[in-house]
């Protein structure tokens, strides 16, 4: 108890400096831009460890669906090169695509290329900004051979039991309903039914796994026991988005009550516990921030459809504690804006290290709140 005290005095104590939302936006978009310009290529590197002091590889999952982050940044802000940024990374995209449409599991320096299902999907976001932003062909065709190539591979329960990653756990997983968002979100960019249609029957199969408490099973990179919110916030936000791009109320209802469940074990300084339990119970002391981040956007989203002032409590509170551990003048220039994996930073959760997509969440997370 005597660190989390610490760690919650800290938080409080910079809660009182005159930093707007603006500046911590600003913050996390300048650390993404300058983890792109120290990379090898025009993608994103996974994450920087402040221990060794390195940068990681380019990672094309995450750079995919940071993409649209950035075009909307750069709209809303008036910072265009981040719009340049985002289509240079759409361009590197393309030319790593493999040859049967999906997308490499790990960094660019993994020991093996293999094509996954769950970093092809996130990819989608990327190609399928891109195409509405730039009309360049390029794109449009990246984006379908993605999306077929997940049709061609989804068995026909809606489940995707081939092509999991190497890095996460053998089996089948529910957060794959954050790649039939993607898919859903390609229906939308190409006007293509069947990309829809393939979202909701993966949405109906992930919803056979859920228990009469909302529990979704088979839900986490590593242990299925007690998954990270990182994992949860995926899993239910595809849910969520698929409902209501395809117009499927009970989708929405669905993610509703998860979502309810998991403001249950939010703690009194906002954060959320970095794992819960079958009975969404808090699993750890530390907090992913990453997890943080995407509920609070699974909260604004809810704000917005039902007008219920607790969604907006719930992720206020949840990005004033995230905000607070950005730390926007780190003598590491390397860790300024960023936002680290876990808080405290020796969390379990990518431990020590600041994450691209950590970054991204942050940055969706806030834009409403300061541009809406």
């Amino acid at each position: 108890m005597i660190m989390l005290d610490r760690v919650t005095h800290r938080l409080r104590s910079s809660r009182r400096l005159a930093i707007s939302l603006q500046q911590h936006l600003d913050g996390a978009a300048d650390w993404l831009a300058q983890a792109q310009d120290v990379s090898a290529d025009d993608g994103v590197p996974a994450y920087y460890n402040a221990k060794t002091k390195r940068w990681a590889a380019s990672y094309p999952e995450t750079t995919g669906y940071i993409i649209p982050t950035l075009y909307r940044y750069a709209k809303l802000s008036g910072r265009a090169e981040f719009a340049e940024r985002a289509t240079r990374m759409a361009h590197w995209e393309s030319s790593i695509q493999l040859p049967d449409g999906a997308v490499r599991a790990g960094t660019m320096d993994a020991d093996k290329i293999v094509p996954t299902i769950f970093n092809t999907g996130q990819v989608l976001f990327g190609w399928a900004a891109a195409w509405e932003e730039t009309g360049a062909e390029r794109f449009r065709q990246s984006l379908v051979q993605a999306a077929d190539w997940l049709l061609s591979a989804q068995d026909n329960d809606g489940a995707w039991r081939n092509f999991a990653s190497p890095y996460a756990l053998d089996g089948v997983n529910t957060y794959n309903t954050r790649v039939a968002f993607g898919l859903a979100r390609t229906a939308q960019a190409l006007d293509d039914e069947r990309y829809a249609q393939a979202a909701k029957t993966n949405v109906d199969w992930a919803l056979t796994q859920v228990r009469a408490n909302g529990w979704l099973d088979n839900n986490d990179l590593q242990d299925n026991h007690r998954p990270l919110t990182h994992t949860i916030a995926y899993a239910i936000r595809g849910i969520l988005e698929v409902g209501m791009l395809t117009d499927t109320p009970r989708f929405v209802s669905m993610a509703e009550k998860m979502a309810d469940s998991v403001a249950s074990a939010q703690r009194r300084d906002g954060a959320l516990p970095g794992r819960l339990d079958m009975h969404w119970r808090a699993a750890t002391r530390w907090s992913c921030l990453t997890g943080n981040a995407q509920m609070a956007i699974v909260w604004q989203r809810l704000a917005a459809l039902d007008g219920k002032p607790k969604w907006r409590d719930h992720a206020r509170r949840c990005m004033d504690f995230t905000r607070a551990t950005q730390n926007l003048a780190a003598s590491d220039i390397a860790c300024r804006g960023g936002i680290a994996g876990s808080w405290p930073r020796s969390g379990e959760y990518m431990r020590w290290r600041y994450p691209n997509w950590a970054a991204k969440f942050f940055m969706d997370a806030l834009m409403p709140e300061v541009y809406d």
